[in-house]
């Protein structure tokens, strides 16, 4: 067994891991980057990118199937699984290597292995090909292990019936039916993506609401495409268990003290995830955990000095841009710099139909920490680009601080929300104010115009839609 000394190990690769070795590798540390999977984590493999790629697809297939009152006609399309998942394959594979390539040029080690703790500076690394372990020895050690589905009782995952997301992704075939568990983004994302191809959807959420954690108007237009589809949704619901009957899962729902029964081919668990934390051997650290959870500080450190963590397992919002951000900071903390993580606004993005995104406060946030709010909203439905490309549901919503008119949260449902909301997550980061969007010259036609003039609403000068009248 070799002794490896580096003067940082990085634990993990995915998007709290790699964009710190490749950081690092920046600055001139001798670092190391272990992973015992793929490179790229769950965002590059099993994750953001493949999700968004079966999603792009089945959104070009349903709006070509929906395209007869712009005047064009489609045949039923025609769906090859197979030939979907290996192009979706394929973006992986380009992106996976690009990331193995990327630590490598900037001048850190890679290797493929399962990293344990032996002490607090000391981790053994174990290969799958059973050459012997090596311990690295490391001033500096950061934790960016991820998270994995959360698994429910009755319902253990077997890859045929009972599905976590990345069995989902990974359906040769378009199913006939599906029943999601969970009415959150990862379970809506996926189980949209099915249905816009056939698949008979059923929802099942435990809350009296689809998307709980985001504002009730944005979660209800996609409440209402998904019943406009043909989905189902059942509400204030708990999963029991299932069975196997006539090559179906039944899955056994209580409602209001009721049990009923649901069948589907195939069921999608989507309740949540949690952090990977077990199995690195951290109770030899002593580093502090939080309901599974490792504790850090603005610097991303732990309560142990020299280890730090950044992503999934440092707690929510378990977002892939905001472990690349923390990845990015603890990197340049180790190198000396006078780095914190301190950014005003992270912003999320629900890849449904429509799509959701927000940054910032949401109207309640805001008025709970004491602001005086003021909303300005600006609907798709009026907006020439959206009428041009007929995807008109939805809106944008930008809540401000009534007294100074500084911009305090925005929030989007419709078309292109995300690659919008970037703009207001500069505008909240930078502190502007709804006059600094509202006089900002947006192109037109653009979607983009939908902020101007919900910033303009906002302060009762929009020229597209009604303000409110003054008193």
């Amino acid at each position: 067994m070799a002794t490896i000394k580096k003067t940082a190990l990085v634990i993990g690769a995915g998007t709290g891991g790699y964009p710190c070795a490749i950081r690092l590798g920046q600055l001139g540390v001798d670092a190391m980057l272990v992973e015992k999977g793929e490179p790229g984590g769950v965002c590059l493999n099993v994750g953001c990118i493949p999700s968004k790629a079966l999603i792009s697809a089945t959104k070009l297939a349903h709006k070509a199937s929906h395209a007869e009152t712009m005047g064009l006609r489609f045949g039923p399309p025609q769906v090859d699984m197979v030939k979907m998942q290996e192009w979706k394959s394929g973006i992986v594979r380009k992106l996976t290597s690009g990331v193995k390539g990327l630590v490598k040029g900037n001048g850190t080690e890679y290797r493929q292995a399962t990293a344990t703790f032996l002490g607090p500076k000391q981790v053994q690394l174990t290969y799958a090909d059973g050459s012997p372990s090596d311990v690295v020895e490391a001033e500096h050690i950061v934790i960016a292990t991820g998270s994995v589905p959360i698994e429910i009782p009755g319902f253990a995952y077997d890859g045929k019936r009972i599905l976590d997301s990345t069995g989902a992704l990974a359906l040769d075939h378009v199913p006939e039916s599906m029943i999601v568990i969970g009415g959150g983004y990862i379970g809506l994302e996926l189980g949209q993506t099915f249905q816009r191809v056939g698949t008979k959807l059923t929802v099942v959420e435990g809350l009296d609401r689809l998307l709980p954690a985001m504002d009730k108007d944005l979660a209800q237009v996609v409440t209402k495409q998904i019943k406009d589809d043909g989905g189902e949704i059942v509400t204030g619901a708990r999963a029991k268990g299932w069975t196997e009957r006539d090559g179906m899962a039944v899955v056994q729902v209580e409602v209001g003290g009721e049990l009923r029964e649901l069948s589907a081919e195939v069921v999608l668990v989507a309740v949540g995830r949690r952090p990977v934390t077990q199995g690195l051997g951290l109770e030899k650290t002593g580093v502090k955990l939080d309901k599974g959870f490792i504790v850090v500080d603005q610097r991303l450190q732990t309560n142990v000095p020299g280890i730090y963590a950044t992503g999934d397992v440092v707690g929510q919002p378990m977002l892939a841009h905001k472990a690349t951000h923390e990845a990015e900071v603890v990197a340049e903390v180790i190198a000396g710099r006078k780095s914190v993580n301190d950014a005003r606004v992270i912003p999320a993005v629900v890849f449904t139909e429509p799509e959701i995104a927000t940054a910032g406060l949401s109207k309640d946030e805001a008025e709970a920490k004491g602001h005086k709010v003021g909303v300005g909203k600006f609907p798709f439905s009026v907006l020439g680009r959206a009428m041009a490309i007929d995807e008109t549901k939805g809106f944008v919503k930008i809540v401000i601080d009534a007294d100074d008119e500084r911009v305090l949260g925005v929030s989007i449902v419709g078309p292109e929300a995300s690659d919008l909301i970037s703009e207001a997550s500069l505008a909240i980061e930078m502190g502007a104010y709804a006059p600094d969007i509202g006089l900002t010259i947006h192109p037109h036609p653009t979607l983009g115009e939908a902020m101007m003039e919900a910033a303009k609403h906002a302060v009762g000068e929009a020229i597209h839609i009604q303000n409110p009248r003054k008193r």
